[in-house]
């Protein structure tokens, strides 16, 4: 259990299952202060008494508490149920604490490895990513449910946790114990070949960025260059390495790779895509927190060093497409956002999933492109945001 990640004001998710009973203890313990937060989804029957247990729990550990009730579930209902969860706890102050264990870290690795090519998909969950921290994800389901018995603390087991419509349940209940029935070291494997994976995965992130430069991709010795492309593209693509070099480093070069996927070189940058998509539809990001737009998300977070006055931005912010005539004032002057992505030399293909973010009516950000002059700390301004995208 990592409690040093525990510090400061902190929102614990707390379903009332073993982990997230464990995690509001710790929580409680080394934290301060804690805000337990209840999502009551109405989804089945004891969903009250879920409620009501934490609300209990939260009262005997001396946090406050807060419920949210969901209201009916839309299109993936795993993925709606986690999006409020998330969306819910960055509308309030703090580091936001999920009782993720090892357990969930093993199952995660498994499913990804069935369900998601390329090497990204088996990294699994980090101790931390931005806002959102683990602290449990170093112990097992079976260590949380030793500590709620060590420390007197009930908790409701989730009786859809063994249905088999769930494909995260079929990993937990049917292939996890076949594996463990042929080594007893599964998990403690899986566990270890993630570790790893990462290793391997921060030697590539030195040499893989967004669009890397063509020629330095070329100086790198063959075996290596094809390793970063198939990194790069999420695709087994590294026979066509000489195909790629052979690029034009001038104006706009695109490759057939097959299956949709392309090489796209401009002004000697590479990237990949599938094609022209549909920009993404226009959202809503609250400050302090996040929200997916397009390839990434979105994340808005109060910090000492943040480059934005947190009161020009306002306590919401307007995520849409770029638009045609649309103007960003600059210290400079104010400049078309047209002449802005041709100046930063941002490919006309990608323009339309880059973010516009407005605040009120007036563009304050686009990422790697500009910020709007009104909405730029100074050296007086008392409350600052960090933006970042992807």
């Amino acid at each position: 259990m990592n409690t040093a990640l525990l510090s400061g004001p902190v929102v614990a998710l707390v379903s009332g299952g073993r982990d997230s009973v464990c995690l509001l203890d710790l929580a409680v313990r080394h934290a301060g202060p804690v805000t337990a937060l209840h999502v009551n989804y109405g989804l089945r029957e004891g969903a009250d008494e879920d409620e009501a247990l934490c609300r209990t729990l939260a009262l005997r550990l001396g946090a406050a508490f807060e419920v949210v009730r969901a209201g009916s579930p839309e299109g993936n209902v795993q993925a709606w149920a986690r999006e409020i969860r998330y969306r819910e706890a960055a509308k309030r102050e703090g580091l936001i604490a999920t009782g993720h264990t090892a357990t969930d870290q093993v199952e995660t690795v498994l499913y990804r490895l069935a369900a998601s090519p390329g090497r990204r998909a088996l990294l699994g969950m980090r101790e931390r990513e931005g806002r959102v921290i683990r602290p449990l994800l170093g112990c097992t389901r079976e260590q949380t449910a030793a500590y709620c018995r060590e420390r007197g603390l009930q908790w409701r087991e989730d009786p859809t946790n063994d249905s088999p419509v769930f494909a995260r349940n079929r990993v937990r209940n049917e292939l996890l114990p076949a594996l463990r029935s042929l080594h007893p070291a599964a998990d403690a494997n899986v566990l270890r070949t993630l570790e790893i994976l990462r290793d391997e995965a921060a030697v590539l992130d030195e040499l893989v960025t967004a669009e890397p430069d063509l020629d330095r991709l070329a100086a790198l010795p063959p075996a290596l260059a094809r390793l970063v492309l198939v990194e790069m593209a999420g695709a087994p693509i590294g026979a066509r390495l000489g195909d790629i070099l052979a690029l034009s480093r001038a104006g706009t070069a695109t490759l057939d790779l097959g299956g949709g996927l392309r090489a796209v070189v401009e002004y000697g940058q590479l990237r990949f895509d599938h094609g022209p998509a549909e920009p993404p539809g226009p959202t809503v990001l609250v400050v302090p927190g996040s929200v997916a737009y397009g390839d990434g998300r979105l994340v808005a977070e109060e910090a000492q060093d943040g480059a934005f006055d947190a009161d020009a931005l306002g306590a919401q912010l307007a995520l849409r497409p770029w638009q045609a005539g649309d103007r960003m004032r600059l210290r400079t002057g104010t400049r078309t956002l047209q002449d802005l992505f041709t100046d930063h030399k941002v490919p006309r293909e990608r323009r339309a999933h880059v973010p516009v973010v407005v605040a009120g009516d007036e563009i304050a950000w686009v990422p790697g492109v500009a910020a709007g002059e009104r909405f730029l700390a100074r050296p007086q301004t008392t409350r600052r945001v960090s933006l970042r995208w992807p």
